[in-house]
């Protein structure tokens, strides 16, 4: 199917840009600020679906700008992979964009106009990676993203907002300004282009075996968004954030946009061959699954709920890179479709943090007993996302953990079927616990206060949870993309 031309994949990237210039603009006007961005986020989602059916097709949406050099243009294309992403994206940006006036406003949180400028800024970002034709597109919006979201992570401007925001930046710049970039130039130099290939732009190239390796792991650990061990300590440093920060990290934009750029490496810079033939797969998948256990440990000794979060989802994001090394066709649409499903549950997950803290001020879970009998529809909602990040049926979650498992049989991979096993008891002795003493613990006499749920608050993270299982039952559309990805 030939690529159909069109202008869609930019004004993509456009509509959250312009909407961070209106924001900006509309300073001095809290109530018409505070609607731009959920009506932008309504507009960014239909021009993605518009691309969906052309896509779902087979086809792509390409759109060529200018040219760097002979084989690295400033280019777009909305393929199958990419728009995995970026629905995910401009779906959960509608209900993140209400939750966050909610929160913000009822907590009265300052530089509010900035945040919310980052926060479209961030989008575009996320959305310009998912629709980038090639590396060098693709790390441009990768590391605007790393710096747009800098402001957000230290936005309470506190000592240790700024301890955090460091190591944010630390790490992340650190990390594509050193490794990252070395892989870049390596990847030009040997296969004099940048572009994203079917079978992958390196196979077939004239390097030795040992070079290779070596930019495979630039790419692994360049891309910390990733949060592959050790690349991971930034993620729960960057928790002194609001929690609509927290979410569109773990859920929306950052941490989804390591993910799937290291899934681009393997499908269409090396390709499944090539990463086959180096034995490079096997050894990711150990590395990964290192990471999934422990940070699952880690998790387990957080009484902080949005650190327990944090840990789950340096395990969680390690399931999508183990479903893409296994490479079987079954583990890699596991790990493809695991991007969503993780993306709506733990957009959930860190809702209810919010809303918990917005409404009783309570951080630690040692602190919610009771909770639950006083914010029903909140810890409901954290109920069902849970179940979902555990692999419940018929959450989103038991769909990906179901294919990574079938793909890990198939792969003849035992251990990493152990793996999963072992980091799903994990994953429900660390989240179970909390909806167990939010609904069932005593909760202390000295702490009931008057404790609501707030509408603009509640009503976003119930629409998340419910996403949470509609996709496990009706999981076609994700489902359709990932098999255009490893056909």
């Amino acid at each position: 199917m030939d690529p159909v031309i069109s202008i869609r994949p930019l004004l993509a990237v456009a509509v959250p840009g312009l909407t961070a210039v209106a924001v900006l603009l509309l300073n001095n006007r809290e109530k018409i600020r505070d609607l731009v961005s959920p009506l932008a986020a309504i507009a960014l989602f239909a021009i993605v679906a518009s691309m969906a059916p052309t896509v779902l097709a087979g086809g792509t949406v390409d759109l060529r700008l200018f040219e760097i050099l002979p084989g690295a243009d400033f280019a777009f294309r909305a393929d199958a992979l990419g728009m995995v992403f970026a629905t995910v994206s401009s779906l959960l940006w509608i209900v993140a964009a209400v939750y966050s006036v909610g929160y913000m406003r009822h907590l009265n949180e300052h530089a509010q106009t900035r945040f919310f400028a980052c926060f479209a800024t961030s989008l575009a970002a996320a959305v310009g990676g998912a629709f980038a034709a090639n590396l060098f597109t693709l790390v441009i919006f990768y590391e605007v993203l790393s710096l747009v979201t800098y402001p957000l992570v230290y936005h309470h401007e506190d000592e240790e907002g700024w301890a955090g925001s460091r190591k944010y930046l630390v790490y992340l710049m650190g990390a594509s300004k050193s490794v990252l970039l070395a892989a870049l130039a390596l990847t030009y130099s040997i296969a004099g282009s940048l572009d994203f290939v079917a079978g992958g732009l390196l196979e077939g190239v004239n390097a030795s075996a040992p070079l290779l390796t070596v930019v495979y792991f630039c790419y692994l650990f360049g891309f910390a968004k990733a949060a592959v061990m050790p690349m991971h300590a930034w993620l729960p440093a960057a928790m002194v954030a609001p929690t609509p920060v927290s979410a569109l990290l773990h859920a929306v934009a950052v941490v989804k946009m390591g993910v799937f750029c290291v899934l681009r490496v393997v499908f269409h810079v090396f390709g499944v061959g090539l990463v086959g033939e180096l034995g490079l797969g096997i050894a990711t998948a150990y590395l990964v699954s290192f990471t999934i256990l422990m940070a699952s440990v880690y998790a387990l000794t957080r009484d902080d709920l949005k650190a327990r979060l944090a840990y789950s989802t340096v395990s969680q994001l390690s399931y999508i890179v183990l479903g893409a090394v296994l490479l079987s066709p079954v583990a890699m649409v596991g790990g493809i479709i695991h991007i969503a499903a993780h993306a709506f549950s733990k957009i959930t997950l860190f809702f209810c943090a919010g809303s918990i803290y917005c409404a009783s001020g309570k951080r630690n879970i040692s602190d919610m007993a009771g909770i639950g009998r006083r914010l029903p529809w909140t810890m409901g909602a954290f109920f069902v996302a849970s179940l979902s990040m555990i692999g419940v049926p018929p959450t989103a979650g038991f769909v990906s953990k179901w294919y990574l498992t079938l793909g890990s049989v198939e792969a003849g991979q035992i251990a990493f079927l152990v793996v999963l096993l072992v980091s799903s008891i994990l994953n429900a002795a660390y989240f179970l616990p909390v909806s167990y003493v939010a609904f069932f613990g005593t909760e202390p006499q000295e702490s009931r206060t008057t404790v609501r749920e707030i509408p603009m608050i509640t009503i976003p993270l119930v629409a998340t949870a419910i996403l949470s299982v509609l996709m496990g039952i009706f999981p076609d559309y994700f489902l359709i993309l990932a098999d255009g990805v490893v056909r």
